[in-house]
């Protein structure tokens, strides 16, 4: 077990490299601050000019303690960690997506259930400086940022230099995918207060998690955002994937402003020295 941990961990830390942010301590124009000058991440979530709340900013989830880290994954869950990516700077289902579901009721058919098996025993590797998909580029130590605009929403993720395009004009999801891709294509519509966002169209080539938990071309993912106040958005994502798994499966988790900063550019390739250990372990 410890031994399949510490891969998993050298696995994930070759996949998200971090990187300093840009502008460091620049203020960030109209956040509200209190007396001291910190910002105050309690105050009223913003409205964009369109009167709908404004998701944008950088953001990071809200990491799982190193306490409820190993009461989950083991007391060597933090043996592999890396300055800057230590194991309590993510959430837990960046390492088990089924997390919520007990062994022996989890949603995984057959199919799936072999390819995870050869992930989790490392006849299957996740390969190197590839896109990590959806959902963990946002569930990692690096920061996401979202940039607003009535008609489209980007969220751009610094764990792997990706990015998504969510179209908010008015259009639905492609009724014909003809050229799968990483990140799949979204389209999103306001509830309210909620930015809900529909992806589909995602080739099979990304784990949804670091221990390996596969998906289809079927993938159907619906994320809802609602920004609660100025300091964070709370997501749900719900998975839909009836070619690997039995029934739909969700998970909860919150974003945290990383107010007065930014994400900076990540290249995999770029000053890499780590693949050469792990094809040792």
């Amino acid at each position: 077990m410890q031994i399949r941990v510490q891969r998993l961990l050298l696995l994930f830390a070759l996949l998200a490299t971090c990187a300093p942010a840009q502008w460091l301590n620049y203020p960030t124009p109209g956040t509200p601050r209190t007396r001291d000058g910190k910002p105050n991440l309690s105050a009223a979530a913003p409205r964009a000019l369109d009167g709908k709340p404004d998701l944008s900013g950088v953001w990071h989830v809200h990491p799982t303690s190193i306490e409820e880290m190993k009461r989950l994954f083991g007391d060597h869950v933090a043996a592999g960690n890396v300055p800057g990516m230590e194991i309590d700077t993510i959430s837990k289902y960046a390492l088990n997506i089924l997390l919520d579901f007990k062994p022996e009721d989890t949603p995984m058919r057959p199919q799936a259930a072999e390819i995870f098996r050869r992930r989790a025993a490392g006849a299957e590797i996740q390969p190197f400086c590839l896109p990590l998909g959806i959902p963990i580029a946002g569930l990692v130590s690096e920061g996401t940022k979202i940039v607003q605009s009535p008609k489209l929403t980007v969220i751009m993720y610094e764990s792997d230099g990706t990015h998504r395009q969510i179209y908010t004009d008015g259009r639905g999801l492609p009724k014909e995918i003809v050229q799968p891709a990483w990140l799949g294509y979204s389209a999103g519509r306001w509830e309210r207060d909620t930015l809900v966002v529909e992806s589909a169209g995602f080739n099979d080539r990304t784990w949804l998690d670091v221990s390996g938990h596969p998906h289809s071309e079927a993938l159907h993912i619906v994320e809802r955002y609602h920004r609660r106040d100025f300091g964070h958005i709370d997501v749900e994502m719900t998975f839909d994937d009836p070619q690997m798994y039995t029934k739909p499966f969700g998970i909860q988790y919150t974003y945290e402003l990383l107010a007065d900063s930014d994400i900076f550019e990540n290249f995999c390739n770029e000053n890499e020295k780590d693949r050469v250990h792990s094809e040792k372990q």
